[in-house]
């Protein structure tokens, strides 16, 4: 940093390094008012020289090479948005080993060695946020290390992948089929080509990884949320919870009782009365409760070129903010709390199962006593013809129980001669009865 500037490297210029140049370009009065100093993009990083862009940039800002970011002495500050883990991680380190702050959107990286990373920044005192790597636009992470540094956090519970949303959205909404929605999203550019990283979790599991690293000061990874996708959803499924009062939305939740935490993603019917219910199409929302402040809701969109340059913009001005007060490194904590997870016996939910059982005398008693024996009561439970009434339909709705519990119920059930299959089997939340 000079007296007048800081200089910024850029790593990638695709969607959402694109939206960064818009905005330091066309919003460099404000960031000046704002930080008392010019924002210069020094260098480029890109992995084509040729590449025909939508944004105006002088050839000599682009190069190939990410040596002349990392290394170059006047570079105040390295933004990353290139995505991947390496040899991404391998650049942001180096970038911290030479005293550099860094911004990034790498969800993936910071749910895999966000921990390595915050450490090395520590060590350096250096910046490193990461805002736009959650839910595009949504200043949830600043919430979480400034909002709610007085507080203990207790639970998170967020819709925060975009693609899943939208497309169970339209499956409630318009009784449509999965496979006919999500080829539908995929037109519309909010679903890739291969959707596997979207459909089956993987980037809601990563995005509830940080949330409860930075919420519960531990160092949570990929490895330790357990996460489903919503490929096997049914539109008879959500069908079944909109009768029963709920929406069907593929829930993030952390949840932390005294030290013991839990982290997953999975399909989850919640309950109308619950504000999660009515976030639809590809918005997110994330749910925080704390024991000071109680329940608080933060909404808005996930994804898009704008609103996540918007939020790596807003890191970048906080680390020219921190440079000029001399405050770089005080802000990142490195997780300092022992992990400790919990069990499946330790894990209470409410549930919603669907059976396709035989349609004779006895077997709703032989069901009843198999939830008896696991020490499992029912909140609903209904029956009707299935298979054009060849079969019964049960379907049900648990008060809280152990998910190990659950799991045994569910295995009884298939066990039983007069229980043809499971159908569906989803934790709930919301809806509790006073």
């Amino acid at each position: 940093m000079n007296n007048n500037s800081v200089k910024v490297g850029l790593m990638g210029l695709g969607t959402v390094g694109t939206g960064v140049v818009r905005i330091i370009q066309g919003h460099q009065e404000d960031l000046q008012k704002q930080t008392g100093l010019s924002l210069e993009i020094k260098k480029i990083l890109v992995r084509n020289m040729d590449k025909e862009r939508n944004v105006s940039i002088p050839s000599e800002l682009v190069t190939l090479d990410p040596e002349e970011l990392v290394n170059d002495p006047e570079i105040d500050v390295i933004v990353e948005v290139i995505g991947g883990i390496h040899p991404t991680k391998e650049y942001i380190l180096q970038a911290l080993e030479n005293g550099k702050h860094v911004v990034t959107a790498n969800k993936d990286l910071m749910a895999e060695s966000g921990a390595e990373i915050l450490s090395k920044a520590q060590e350096k005192g250096c910046d490193v946020f990461y805002e736009a790597s959650v839910a595009g636009g949504i200043p949830i992470l600043r919430a979480l290390v400034e909002g709610f540094s007085s507080d203990r956090i207790t639970k998170m519970m967020g819709i925060v992948n975009g693609t899943t949303n939208y497309i169970l959205t339209k499956m409630s909404q318009e009784g449509a089929d999965y496979a006919d929605v999500l080829k539908e999203a995929q037109k519309l550019g909010y679903a890739e080509s291969d959707p596997t990283a979207d459909v089956e979790g993987h980037d809601a599991a990563r995005k509830m990884a940080i949330l409860s690293t930075l919420g519960f000061h531990v160092d949570m990874n990929l490895d330790d949320v357990e996460f489903q996708g919503i490929s096997n959803v049914s539109s008879e499924d959500i069908n079944h919870a909109k009768r029963l009062g709920y929406e069907m939305k593929l829930l993030g939740i952390a949840k932390r009782d005294d030290d013991l935490i839990e982290v997953s993603v999975q399909p989850t019917l919640v309950h109308n009365s619950h504000p999660l219910a009515s976030v639809n199409g590809v918005f997110n929302a994330i749910y925080v409760h704390g024991e000071a402040v109680g329940e608080t809701m933060f909404y808005g969109p996930g994804a898009g070129e704008l609103p996540t340059a918007t939020a790596v913009v807003a890191d970048l001005v906080t680390v020219v903010k921190n440079m000029k007060l001399g405050v770089n490194g005080r802000g990142s904590v490195a997780p300092y709390k022992e992990k400790l997870l919990k069990g499946d016996d330790q894990i209470n939910s409410k549930y919603f199962l669907r059976l396709v059982v035989a349609d004779k005398r006895g077997v709703l008693a032989q069901i009843t006593r198999i939830l008896a024996e696991h020490d499992v009561s029912l909140e609903h439970v209904m029956q009707q013809p299935y298979n054009d009434g060849k079969q019964a339909e049960v379907i049900m709705v648990t008060h809280h129980a152990s998910k190990g519990n659950i799991m045994d119920v569910r295995n009884a059930f298939e066990a039983l001669d007069s229980v043809y299959e499971v159908k569906s089997l989803y934790r709930v939340e919301g809806g509790e009865q006073k």
